[in-house]
């Protein structure tokens, strides 16, 4: 018998060249879709009911972290978390407001869910930069001048603001021009701009307008600091000038470019 011609060979070739035949999607029966449906329902309500109608899964402790000066049960008090509640319920939100409303002395606060029984806060409370006295008492100002808390016994190392923001003068129209609480934030400025061994050292920040902030410290010698701003190199003056002149009682660096030392 005679072989496929040259032809038929080609056809041949094309045939099985080209697209495979498709296949038809079959449907899956719909009985299974049914056991489906009634098995993801059943899962969705056993997680509807372990997250919320559950015994496993509530608050049963609130653990603190963080605190210095604040106890945890200070701060267990003021985040009244609702004990025996559906963890995932709590309102996180919620108790993060109440405590920086109740405790200004907390600066930030974390509120997470520890599962499968607490509810966890992490607090970093303010630091006192400077101290306002206040009769008997002191008010402490934070970094961002922000007065959190008063305490009847003044914290060790944190120097004293004085304002004497009221006399006649010059003086006066500082106050209304910058107002009290924007010369504070000045003071704040110049103490955190302070070099580390000047710091340790400073009794008290004086202010008595924007541009004269003055510092004394612990030996009796007087700082001229001047405003807030050029802080950095204010400091980096200071520095050089107290080694220069370690005998000077009085510095001025309230002109970085200029300073002037004097006294002895």
């Amino acid at each position: 018998m005679a072989g496929p011609t040259t032809a038929e060979r080609g056809e041949r070739q094309q045939e099985s060249s080209g697209p495979p035949p498709s296949r038809r999607f079959t449907p899956p029966p719909l009985r299974t879709i049914i056991i489906l449906a009634v098995a993801l329902a059943l899962l969705g309500a056993g997680c509807v009911w372990l997250l919320y109608g559950s015994q496993w899964l509530r608050v049963e402790r609130v653990s603190v972290s963080g605190t210095r000066v604040l106890t945890p049960a200070q701060v267990r008090e003021a985040a009244d978390v609702p004990a025996g509640s559906p963890l995932i319920s709590v309102d996180t939100d919620a108790i993060e407001a109440r405590l920086l409303r109740k405790l200004p002395r907390i600066d930030m606060v974390e509120v997470v869910r520890s599962w499968p029984h607490e509810i966890g806060l992490k607090v970093t409370e303010r630091t006192p930069v400077l101290l306002v006295q206040k009769g008997r008492n002191f008010v402490e100002v934070d970094d961002e001048g922000v007065r959190f808390a008063t305490v009847s016994e003044a914290p060790k190392g944190v120097p004293a603001l004085e304002l004497n923001l009221s006399r006649p003068g010059s003086r006066a129209p500082s106050l209304r021009r910058f107002g009290e609480d924007r010369l504070v934030r000045e003071a704040v400025r110049a103490a955190r701009a302070l070099p580390a061994a000047v710091a340790r050292d400073t009794r008290t920040v004086k202010v008595r307008s924007y541009d004269d902030i003055s510092l004394e410290l612990n030996d009796r010698r007087t700082v001229a600091w001047g405003s807030g701003e050029k802080g950095a190199a204010k400091a980096r003056t200071l520095t050089a000038l107290m080694k220069a002149s370690p005998d000077a009682r009085h510095f001025d660096v309230s002109v970085p470019t200029a300073p002037a030392s004097s006294g002895s």
